[in-house]
């Protein structure tokens, strides 16, 4: 805990003009409820975070499938989670319904990298936090673990609507079927682009280059920024970063040139940090 408090000192007291990402203006397209944390660690390293999310999340307008796989939640061997959403969502619902966290007893349940924290918060167990925090790692531990062949697994997952789900979730359904296990996924929560004429502001920003960084930490957002913008010379001007490997390879199948690729892609401090160390780098 001091360690932690003695960074924060540092950077709090060190000149603005002494940080890596001193007077860089860097869009952040995350939805709200992440974009603060984001922002937060931008901050930290001198830069000036822009908000534009360009999709949001929020509650289901109908339950139905939900709540089926609710009642019947102890039949699961696992529960697997792959954001934080998920994870909130899950668990609002499963107290609207009455149903208590010892109902889950008989599951093992998994989240990535800092998410595992929020799961902890709600449930007081986390049985799997895959090495490499992405679906990707998911499989690959499951892979490893002995007699998961028929084992029953319930994803927690959005409802995409307004863009082409991307293909993160069905990918990694379609790779634990070919493990052998029995895969339920379920709508948890709305992932929905949004309009983009409450933008004029923020696309004035990049259109006119005053924008140094864009910053995509998942696949919906970079579907949702391409809808908002008239061309890639909206953006000709802008460096764009890419939270870890899959959205990097993602967003470029949707022909966006990625320069800034996030190594760790467990927290938003490790997307900051790949930011700031492309701009020391190319300062020298």
């Amino acid at each position: 805990m001091k360690s932690n408090l003695k960074k924060i000192e540092i950077n709090l007291l060190t000149s603005s003009s002494k940080l890596p990402l001193y007077g860089k203006r860097i869009l952040v397209t995350a939805p709200r409820n992440y974009a603060s944390r984001f922002a937060e660690q931008i901050i930290q390293k001198g830069g000036l975070p822009i908000l534009l999310p360009t999709i949001e999340t929020c509650y289901l307008s109908n339950y139905i499938e939900l709540d089926t796989a609710l009642s019947g939640i102890d039949k699961f061997n696992w529960i697997v989670f792959t954001s934080r959403n998920g994870i909130i969502a899950f668990f609002h619902r499963l107290h609207d319904l009455g149903i208590p966290t010892s109902m889950l007893h008989n599951c093992q349940l998994c989240a990535l990298g800092k998410d595992s924290e929020s799961l902890l918060s709600f449930s007081g167990q986390v049985d799997l936090i895959p090495t490499e925090s992405s679906p990707a790692g998911i499989v690959s531990e499951f892979a490893k673990t002995p007699q998961i062949y028929d084992q029953t697994v319930l994803i927690p997952a959005p409802e995409v609507v307004g863009i082409p789900e991307p293909n993160v979730v069905p990918k990694l359904v379609s790779d634990l079927q070919k493990l052998g296990m029995k895969v339920t996924r379920v709508p948890t929560y709305i992932t929905r682009c949004l309009d983009k004429n409450i933008y004029p502001v923020e696309l004035n920003l990049i259109r006119q280059g005053m924008i140094d960084i864009i910053a995509f930490s998942s696949t919906a957002e970079v579907e949702s920024f391409l809808r908002m913008v008239n061309s890639q010379s909206d953006y000709k001007h802008c460096i764009i970063a890419c939270f870890g490997p899959y959205t990097t390879a993602n967003a470029r199948k949707l022909g966006v040139n990625v320069s800034i690729v996030s190594k760790d892609y467990s927290s938003f401090e490790g997307f900051a940090e790949a930011i700031a160390e492309f701009y020391t780098l190319t300062s020298k």
